[in-house]
This record gives structure tokens, C-alpha cells and sequence, in this order.
């Protein structure tokens, strides 16, 4: 029998209210303002799945029996209100406030109004007695490790996949370069800087021109052309970001491209932290990517993650569940397929690998043992290194090992 009470209708009411206002935010992201060089026929999962339980939540909204499941229900559909608002805070604060912008700060208020529908529908549902009470302490429990283990999760992968850097970071190569842009291989325009050969071979550094500043200037010292550019969905390229690469192997071949048409033949990658899992990728999937240096690879997605040498046994479990939400929302939210394990990436690789790595970091870097076990790359650890910081922490050798591996291989 369906609840038909005055109470419940306008629980109804304001839960609809929210999720059609979540659902607004979702519609001006996907299709009414997709990002730049992208159209709702490029994320049609994006627009349809969260839409659809959107709609299927409205409509159960009233089915849902018990007070205290639909308060879960409204404190869930709050917080991942607000993460689907959160880049809009970040992105007026960057470039001021744009018309894509105003329903990411609807979905937020939305989303801290539904979290206090929630948490008030559960308070007028607390317990009395000691069977009710000890009932409600592990709903309690169990709400914690939902959240914990899947809502924030999932929010994360929605966040981590629509924010990126907004803005091109102060120019200080001090090495003569140009302006460039090209193509990545799926038709999105990107930019960045090139600094031209001398030897007739170029390195690709990336991610961003922030990061590998230091790096292209190391090898423009010994006459290597670089390339940096702003990753798709970050500075002046088009796309929709992703803090973790998924699709960025798709902005190196186009930057391979890019380099060929500039008539340079030996071509090298040097990937730093998310930079350094998408060579390994790119490498792994084209030979036209003559040798790698990888530094600071990590974990990109779920298999990876609990593959970590730095975790114990007993952790994994929580971990792959953790994981498994934030790749699932990552998925939809991103329009885009999980990548391979990075274990068998490499096994492919048949070019020159170098994997640098600092392994007493928490960036998960002790998965390079892993990488490198049973290929034929080689392994650099730096135990005393900060996070994609070896040229700062040995910059003598770095520079030895790094421009001689170039040397050689190019």
C-alpha cells in the first residue's frame, strides 16, 4: 500500500523538485553546452544514464517504504547534486562566472538542500527503544560505508572527469618556442608550445605546459625539440578533461602527428605522473612513439589500484570497491571505456622504456615494480624523491640518465 499521507506528498514534492533541478545541470552539461569541440553525440551515455535514474528516482521516490530509506535516498542524491555543480565553482573563479556556470550552482544549492531534506527526514524517524535504537545504529553504520565507499567514490570520478586546469600557466621555458596547435587523433583542437629541433629529433613532455617546464628545458639543452601542450579539456584545448587520462593516448598520437608534418623522424615521450601512464598507453598502441621515459606512473583505474604493492592484503577489498564506483562514474560521466591494466600496456611495448619512479610517495609509484616485472624496461627508483621531483632531487644523474636514454634510443 503506497504511502498517500500529507507528509509524504511533500517529501515528493521537494525530492522532485531537486532531482529535476539535478537533472537541469546534467541536460546543460551534456547537451545544451557540452564542452568546447564535443556535442551530445560524442557523450550520449553522459546525458542518458544519470538522466534516466534521475527520472526513475522521481518516480519511486513515493514507493520507497520507510522514512529512513528515503532520507538515504535524498542525502544521496544531494552530495552527488553538489559534485555535479562542483567544477562551476572552480571554473567563475578561474574565468568568471559564464552561462554554463549557473546551473552548476542551482545543482549545488539543490544538492545542500536535498542533503538537509535527508538528514531532517531521518531525525523525525529516530529510534526509541533499545531493538530501534540498536536497528538505527547499524542503518547509521551502513550509511557510513555507503557513502564512503561508493557515493564519494562516485563522486569523485564525476569531478575528477569535468575539471581541469582552466588556465595557461606563466610561460617560463625561457628557450626560444612558438605557439602551436594541432589535431588529437578523435578531431579536437589543441595548444601548446614548441620548442624546435636542433637535432632532428623532439620529445613529447607532458601533461600541460606547467609540469614538464623544467624537463623541456634539460632537453632543449641538448639540442632535442619539445612539445608541450595543454592536455584536451584544460588551458586552450578543446574536450572534456580527465584528471586520471582516460583518452589522452588520443592527444599524444595527434601530437606524433603533429611533430611527423614538422618533418622530424625519431620522436621520444616524456610523461610526468598521469603524463607518464599515457605514454606508457601511447606507446603500448602506435611504434611510432620511438622511446619512452615514464616517471611517476600510478594507478589509473580499479585493477591497477589494488595491484599496488604499498597495500595490504586485507585493504584490497574496500579498495576495489571504492574503485570499481569512481571508474563506474568515470565511465558514464566521461562517455568512455576504462584503459587496460597498465601491466599488460607494457608488456606490448617493444621501443625503449625508462620508468622513473620515487616509491616512498603515497602516489601509489611502488606499481612500477609491478609494470616492470617481465618486460624489458628498466626501473629508476629514487627513494629520497617527492612526486615526479627526481630532476630536482638528483638533477645531475637525472639529466645523465635521462638525455643519455634519448641518446641512445633516438
Amino acid at each position: 500500500m503506497l504511502a498517500t499521507t500529507t507528509s509524504t506528498r511533500r517529501e515528493t514534492a521537494l525530492f522532485r523538485l531537486g532531482a529535476a533541478l539535478i537533472g537541469l545541470r546534467v541536460l546543460d552539461d551534456t547537451v545544451i553546452q557540452p564542452a568546447a569541440g564535443t556535442s551530445v553525440f560524442d557523450h550520449p551515455v553522459s546525458a542518458l544514464v544519470p538522466l534516466s535514474i534521475l527520472a526513475l528516482l522521481a518516480w519511486g521516490y513515493p514507493r520507497i517504504r520507510g522514512g529512513a530509506w528515503r532520507g538515504l535516498t535524498a542525502l544521496i542524491l544531494g552530495v552527488l547534486g553538489i559534485a555535479t555543480g562542483a567544477d562551476a565553482v572552480y571554473y567563475a573563479r578561474e574565468l568568471g562566472l559564464g552561462s554554463d556556470d549557473l546551473t552548476g550552482f542551482v545543482a549545488i544549492v539543490t544538492g545542500l538542500g536535498l542533503i538537509g531534506f535527508g538528514a531532517t527526514t531521518l531525525w523525525r524517524k529516530r529510534a526509541h527503544g533499545r531493538r530501534r535504537v540498536a536497528r538505527r545504529l547499524a542503518f547509521g553504520l551502513g550509511t557510513l560505508f555507503i557513502f564512503a565507499f561508493a557515493v564519494l567514490p562516485m563522486a569523485v570520478g564525476y569531478v575528477t572527469s569535468h575539471t581541469g586546469r582552466a588556465v595557461v600557466p606563466a610561460d617560463g621555458l625561457g628557450v626560444a618556442h612558438e605557439t602551436v596547435t594541432f589535431e588529437s587523433t578523435d578531431g579536437l583542437k589543441l595548444e601548446g608550445w614548441y620548442i624546435p629541433s636542433r637535432n632532428g629529433a623532439a620529445i613529447i613532455a607532458f601533461p600541460g605546459r606547467n609540469g614538464p617546464q623544467a624537463q623541456a628545458r634539460m632537453l632543449a639543452r641538448h639540442g632535442y625539440g619539445v612539445l608541450l601542450f595543454d592536455r584536451r579539456g584544460e588551458g586552450r584545448s578543446e574536450g572534456q578533461p580527465n584528471a586520471f587520462g582516460w583518452g589522452g593516448d588520443r592527444d599524444i598520437k595527434g601530437a606524433i602527428e603533429f611533430l611527423k608534418a614538422r618533418g622530424i623522424d625519431r620522436i621520444g615521450g616524456l610523461g610526468l605522473s598521469v603524463g607518464g601512464e599515457l605514454m606508457l598507453e601511447a606507446a603500448a598502441e602506435t611504434d611510432e612513439l620511438d622511446a619512452v621515459v615514464s616517471e611517476g606512473a600510478g594507478a589509473r583505474v580499479m585493477g591497477e589500484a589494488i595491484d599496488d604493492p604499498a597495500l595490504p592484503g586485507r585493504d584490497r577489498p574496500l579498495a576495489a570497491l571504492q574503485n570499481g564506483f569512481k571508474d563506474l562514474a568515470m565511465a558514464v560521466s566521461a562517455n568512455e571505456l576504462p584503459p587496460k591494466h597498465l601491466r599488460t600496456l607494457v608488456q606490448q611495448i617493444r621501443q625503449p622504456t625508462l620508468l622513473i619512479a620515487a616509491p616512498n610517495t603515497l602516489n601509489g609509484e611502488k606499481l612500477n615494480r609491478v609494470y616492470a616485472k617481465g618486460t624489458k624496461a628498466t626501473l629508476w627508483e629514487i627513494p629520497e624523491s617527492k612526486h615526479v621531483q627526481g630532476i630536482k632531487a638528483r638533477p645531475a644523474e637525472y639529466e645523465k640518465r635521462v638525455v643519455g636514454f634519448f641518446d641512445q634510443a633516438l
